[in-house]
């Protein structure tokens, strides 16, 4: 994949989390070596309490380190289903909600056993924390996602317990996994020499992280879809902040962020120059700041542009964008933002400022625009910036606002609309051959919504 910024990029390192325990290939770029991931949620965990030594805390819903009274933690896992050289292994646990955190997160050890009973352990048959030292987490804020690398303990498939204590009195409480969606995880990653095959996929969707649970079903999606990921805006909810981008946007779509090129949204800008935002994605999300940037996939140009900033014909963004298309020798070219130019959705009016982003992509022949903003899904005919049907040299659009945030519903529908959903959650896949594209709308777990199609390229 060949990116377009104003300065070299630098590699990101994250983990890929995969909710699902299922391996999927995170793809690093055409032609280069792909790693799989895969997460486990534990098979058993609790905590066992000094002055209450013959009680099980079993099926609580925290787990918790404290030296006063001293409390410990225990977790096991079982990994079954990976395969090659096991290249990362990340504990991630979530601090409870309402809980103003801890001057400590506890030291966490490997332990030899694993057999441990989760409904039977007490302070007086507690499991002893007699392996090696993993790592020790500092200050911890409530309601907040931390990690710990656990891969000199993780092997390959197996089961692995861990432990925790901690000599501060300032208890750290994490959710356990009683809690669902927050219930802690170990991330697995492999390494594979096999590089990706096939034409290229670019899969995303808009409107995306908030307390709900849209989000974490989206990113179960993604789990299984290789390829690019795209963001149509409104990354997270409410404010862009990076508390919000910590607390709900990287327990679900973060695990793909290596392989995640964003687009700003509104939301994103509340806060002020969307530094949230931009801090968390960094040079994926082009030059801090600005906001739009290209890239190649395949025979495909992709533009990701910034609806949140001037795009008035003349402007920087404006000026930029013909100058890119100019400079493409790509034969088919998908752009997208977050303000629709056209949408038949009730909540939010097109955006007609945008239409000079939209004029120059038409006069150089682009093929497809996506869209977010609108908490749904619209799939538009091919039409010129004015909105006339124009199968010669219109742009297909998509509104894909399905991310994980509330619906929207749909108002007078608009000309040349033509497939809409506003209940169902998902993501829109493109699968771009070399002069032709495929789009298929894939709804999450429970769903059934459909819409699919080709496309030929200009």
């Amino acid at each position: 994949m060949d990116i377009r910024f104003a300065r070299p990029p630098v590699t990101v390192g994250t983990v890929a989390v995969l909710v699902a325990a299922t391996a999927a290939v995170v793809l690093t770029g055409s032609g280069t070596a792909a790693a799989a991931s895969v997460t486990f949620t534990p098979v058993a965990d609790t905590y066992v309490q000094n002055d209450t030594a013959a009680t099980n805390y079993g099926t609580s819903t925290q787990i918790v380190v404290d030296n006063s009274p001293t409390r410990r933690m225990f977790l096991r896992f079982t990994v079954s289903g990976v395969s090659g050289t096991v290249t990362s292994a990340k504990l991630r646990l979530r601090t409870i909600s309402g809980n103003s955190g801890s001057d400590a997160g506890g030291t966490f050890r490997r332990m030899s056993s694993t057999t441990w009973s989760e409904t039977g352990t007490t302070w007086n048959n507690q499991p002893a924390l007699d392996g090696a030292t993993l790592g020790t987490l500092g200050a911890v804020a409530g309601n907040t996602w931390y990690e710990i690398d656990v891969t000199s303990a993780v092997t390959g498939n197996g089961t692995y317990s861990f432990g925790a204590t901690s000599t501060s009195g300032d208890g750290a409480y994490y959710d356990t996994r009683e809690s669902g969606a927050d219930a802690p995880q170990l991330v697995v990653t492999t390494g594979t020499t096999t590089p990706p095959s096939g034409d290229p996929v670019l899969v995303g969707a808009g409107d995306i992280a908030t307390s709900g649970s849209g989000d974490t079903a989206t990113a179960a999606l993604l789990d299984g879809i290789s390829g690019t990921v795209f963001t149509t805006g409104d990354n997270v909810y409410d404010s862009g902040t990076a508390a919000q981008f910590a607390s709900y946007y990287e327990p679900t779509w973060g695990r793909h962020k290596s392989r995640t090129r964003p687009s700003p949204g509104n939301h994103d800008y509340n806060t002020s120059g969307a530094t949230g935002y931009y801090n968390y994605f960094g040079t994926n999300a082009g030059p801090s700041g600005r906001g739009y940037y290209s890239y190649d996939l395949g025979n495909w140009h992709v533009v990701s542009l910034n609806s949140n900033i001037s795009m008035s014909a003349g402007s920087a963004q404006e000026q930029w964008l013909r100058a890119d298309l100019a400079a493409s020798t790509k034969p088919c070219t998908i752009a997208y933002w977050h303000h629709p130019l056209f949408t038949s959705s009730s909540d939010h009016a097109p955006s007609t400022s945008t239409r000079p982003l939209y004029q120059a992509l038409y006069d150089y022949n682009a093929d497809v625009v996506v869209w977010g903003h609108n908490h749904v899904y619209e799939r538009f005919g091919p039409m010129n910036p004015s909105g006339s049907y124009d199968a010669g040299r219109g742009l297909r659009s998509f509104v894909a606002g399905m991310g994980g945030a509330d619906h929207y519903g749909f108002g007078t529908v608009q000309p040349n609309s033509e497939a809409r959903n506003s209940s169902a959650w998902g993501v829109l896949k493109f699968t771009l051959h070399s002069g032709s594209y495929d789009w298929q709308f894939v709804p999450v777990a429970g769903q059934t919504y459909a819409d699919s199609g080709t496309g030929t390229c200009h």
